[in-house]
């Protein structure tokens, strides 16, 4: 979208927003405070609209071990944006600039998860994905959503490209607020078809027909802070609440499957209320298809004017990766519902490790804890995220490859026979001892000739992490730090 159409495009969604949210009367039921309970989850899957798409196929790549597939409107491959928002602008949602091919970004998928950073590569085979563009869309152009198709195939993904409707960028329901071809607040559009339908076939192999009456589940509205690393939601972009619709039939312990629903920029609760949770058309098919359906929300930081998910950087260089802080957090409230779990639904969990210390060398981090009475193993985790377990018996860990003079949160939890996780410890701080690399700012040819970077047709990439840092000469500056030998990333 052009400078001045983007303009005008933000100014008319703000003001269409606020007459949203005051007029509209939901047929999604009020949101009742509450906690997110853990169900008999059989399936879980990720669906999303804009940078809530990408953040969906992040999701899904990341966790592929907990994800089965994938529901994505409008957006581009995996990691397209390469940590840069000029990349993310101008490649990953418009094509002015050069962006990574499918191929590089399906070999970068399957290093990082060589790496651990992601879950093997070898479950993505087979998923099924849907994917939607709009012929009216230009927000993100079709030649970027075209790449996340062809991104899915190379991976062996069951694809389904829907590429042919009328419809501007927006998720699109048969009972959208908004005509097809509008992109505007709140962003759900009427095509006059079920595409939701569609999605809920792929992913799940079949659908009962939507609900016609009034829904009969619980809309709960929950924190979102215990789930983030270090209990703020709003310090990684998210809103103080989330919101989860569950079906009465999943509630009185029916087997259920988990969709996790991600919005768009400009589409997140403090900007237009229960819009999408009311008018996407998941509750009315969740009802009858016994299917929980998660609706985390993001929200506004300096960065992110736009409550956009974290698919370009803004809050860490990790984002796509099972480490981001976003990705940890909306990952930790599907593992509170159930998604991934083996035990028995109400089996009770086990008890918080006490005790947990940790010892600090200048790239590893030894930790010990006291012993939990029927614990089969230990999960270890770092700022939120999962690193590593330890068997039944051990009570230490050491968590290695660290940057000098960085501080890391820890906690444990222990893991019964059953595989359900308890309860974490109370959090230790551990800091790395030495320095904290230092940055580097420089020209990107300045970069490259002093072995921070190297060029590829014209463009710069940073050595060791391969992020984008943008044109290669003289006039084009970058500031790296090295976080050990040979990787530099962005400071």
């Amino acid at each position: 979208m052009k400078i001045r159409q983007f303009v005008v495009a933000v100014a008319a969604a703000l003001g269409l927003a606020a007459t949203t949210v005051g007029g509209a009367t939901a047929a999604v039921p009020p949101p009742t405070a509450g906690s997110l309970q853990r169900y008999d989850i059989s399936a879980t899957y990720v669906s999303g609209l804009s940078s809530g798409g990408f953040m969906a196929n992040q999701m899904h790549v990341a966790y592929s071990d907990v994800f089965q597939g994938a529901g994505i409107f409008s957006a581009g491959a995996y990691d397209c944006a390469q940590n840069n928002l000029n990349t993310a602008l101008y490649a990953c949602m418009d094509t002015f600039q050069a962006r990574k091919s499918p191929a590089q970004l399906v070999q970068l998928t399957k290093d990082r998860a060589a790496g651990g950073k992601l879950d093997p590569v070898a479950n993505l085979s087979g998923d099924k994905v849907w994917l939607f563009h709009g012929t009216n869309d230009t927000t993100v152009k079709q030649p970027v959503n075209d790449d996340l198709a062809t991104y899915y195939r190379g991976l062996g993904a069951d694809v389904v490209y829907n590429s042919t409707s009328a419809s501007g960028h927006a998720w699109v329901s048969p009972i959208g607020p908004n005509a097809c071809t509008s992109t505007s607040s709140p962003y759900v559009n009427n095509c006059g078809g079920d595409p939701v339908k569609e999605m809920l076939t792929h992913l799940l192999g079949g659908v009962r027909p939507a609900s016609s009456s009034a829904l009969t589940g619980t809309l709960v509205r929950f924190g979102q802070g215990a789930y983030a690393p270090g209990g703020s939601a709003s310090a990684i972009s998210m809103g103080d609440e989330g919101f989860a619709y569950v079906p009465r039939s999943c509630r009185d312990g029916a087997s259920c499957r988990l969709m996790v629903t991600l919005h768009g920029c400009y589409q997140y609760y403090g900007l237009v209320g229960n819009a999408l949770m009311d008018k996407a058309y998941l509750n009315e098919y969740a009802d009858t298809n016994d299917l929980i359906v998660l609706y985390p929300q993001a929200t506004t930081m300096t960065g992110n004017p736009r409550g956009c998910w974290d698919w370009w950087g803004y809050k860490s260089a990790d984002y796509a990766q099972k480490s981001g802080p976003q990705m940890t957090a909306v990952m930790n409230m599907a593992k509170a519902l159930g998604a991934g779990a083996t035990g028995t639904p109400g089996t009770p969990a086990l008890p918080a490790p006490t005790g947990l210390a940790g010892t600090a060398g200048a790239t590893t981090v030894s930790l010990s804890w006291n012993a939990v009475p029927g614990a089969a193993s230990y999960e270890v985790y770092r700022d939120g995220a999962e690193v590593g377990t330890a068997p039944a018996g051990a009570t230490g860990y050491t968590d290695t490859g660290l940057t000098a003079g960085t501080s890391h949160g820890y906690a444990v939890a222990a893991v019964d026979a059953s595989g359900t996780v308890g309860a974490r410890s109370a959090p230790v701080t551990v800091t790395t001892t030495g320095s904290a690399p230092v940055c580097v700012t420089a020209s990107n040819y300045a970069h490259t000739v002093a072995g921070r970077a190297h060029q590829t047709g014209g463009y710069t990439y940073a050595n060791g992490s391969e992020q984008y840092l943008g044109l290669w000469n003289v006039l084009a500056t970058s500031t790296l730090k090295e976080t050990s030998s040979g990787y530099w990333v962005t400071c």
